[in-house]
């Protein structure tokens, strides 16, 4: 029995083969594509064209070509966008896994290059499978909340989506057609997957990818409850906020950072101490207290919570002064510019964010007092918060202490 990893005869299992690789390739693509798509989707939704505070890649050059506006209708499209995003990246991870280890054998073929034209393909191949470990391995460590990778995850999952995508789609342009008449046929070449001194099948084929849609279907069904509220959020066993409500009554939906997290001192909040500062045409600026906000026409929105981490809110009842009222309050009566919001916060990447004119002329775009019938919690942002219909949820800035109204 071979010891080596390089010799053929070391890989034993009669389930490999091109059929196997060519079936598990084949749903990767679609869903690989679908993960591309909606990763690009979501990077736009922080509008990084608009301002340096929302570009987490500011070295993106030609890779932001696709960028645009991001709109403000239908309100839960970010909602959507993201759900997809997380729940389908954590579904596909026993297709990826399943997927390496059918073609693991090619990794320790020998020689390494035979042409330039398969060095080439070898090289493609590494950037392909550490691309893929790459970018499900950074993603599902930041839905954990667990930052152990150096740098920045916008600008790491950007760039190494790229990179993958890239091998990904010379990868599929070289095999596909292959892959193709292995499904039509289900044939079986002599290729280096093919075992030439197979060990006695312990399960078959059908078996094996039972086992791996069985797999598929356990991660969806612990991971899909994020993006509803009740009972079915509970069934999130593997999200960081799939755990209990946080608490109960009108406050009691999903948060992401907490008022002890982000550094919020009760004394600076108190009806005494707090004062939203709003800067808009030639400098023009007023200093509102909560209760001169709520002396002001209050209007009500329902509108939902979407994190990046996947998981979102239904729809939760909000009431506070349109955006568009307080830009007129600093000159712009007519069409509201951009605004950058500015928060108590002390740490975090967006303890800062800008909103682009469409956000802000937005009727249901709020600086929310009040959620649900009730004031808002310490940890939603009392005494003041913004909420836009269909905005990633960092942006949807809490405890806001300034709004600067003007082209950003």
């Amino acid at each position: 029995m071979a010891r080596s990893p390089f010799s053929p005869s070391f890989w034993r299992s009669p389930l490999r083969g091109p059929w196997l690789t060519s079936l598990l390739g084949v749903v990767l693509l679609g869903g690989v594509t679908v993960l591309f798509v909606t990763g690009l989707v979501s990077y736009a939704a922080y509008n990084p064209n608009l301002s340096p505070v929302n570009d987490k890649t500011p070295d993106k050059g030609i890779l932001g070509f696709y960028l645009f506006s991001w709109p403000t209708d239908p309100h839960w499209l970010y909602r959507l966008n993201q759900g997809v995003h997380v729940t389908l990246g954590i579904t596909l991870v026993p297709v990826l896994l399943a997927k390496l280890w059918s073609v693991v054998p090619k990794l320790f073929t020998l020689p390494p290059a035979r042409s330039l034209a398969h060095a080439l393909e070898r090289i493609s191949l590494l950037l392909l499978v550490g691309g893929a470990l790459f970018e499900f391995v950074t993603g599902i460590l930041n839905v954990q909340l667990d930052y152990v990778f150096p740098g920045s995850f916008y600008t790491l999952h950007f760039y190494g989506a790229w990179v993958f995508f890239a091998a990904f789609v010379a990868h599929t342009v070289l095999k596909m057609p292959m892959a193709w008449r292995n499904l039509r046929h289900l044939r079986e070449e002599e290729t280096e997957l093919v075992s030439p001194d197979p060990a006695e099948p312990t399960v078959s084929r059908r078996g094996a990818l039972w086992f791996v849609g069985g797999g598929s279907l356990l991660l969806f069904a612990t991971t899909a409850g994020q993006n509803f509220d009740g009972a079915l959020r509970r069934t999130a066993l593997l999200a960081p906020h799939g755990g209990a409500e946080p608490g109960s009554g009108p406050g009691g939906f999903q948060i992401n950072k907490t008022a002890a997290y982000a550094g919020i001192r009760a004394a600076e909040t108190s009806e005494e101490a707090w004062r939203l500062v709003v800067v808009g045409r030639d400098g023009r600026t007023v200093r509102l207290s909560r209760a001169d906000l709520l002396g002001l026409p209050l209007h009500s929105a329902a509108l939902p919570i979407a994190c990046v981490e996947g998981w979102s809110t239904s729809d939760q009842w909000w009431r506070g002064v349109r955006l568009r009222d307080l830009a007129a309050l600093v000159g712009y009566d007519a069409d509201p510019p951009d605004v950058l919001v500015e928060s108590l916060q002390r740490r975090g990447a967006f303890r800062r964010a800008a909103l682009r004119a469409n956000q802000v002329a937005d009727p249901r775009s709020l600086l929310a007092l009040s959620v649900n019938g009730e004031d808002l919690t310490p940890d939603h942002g009392h005494p003041a918060r913004i909420i836009v219909p269909a905005a990633p949820g960092v942006l949807n800035t809490k405890w806001v202490a300034r709004m600067t109204f003007g082209d950003l």
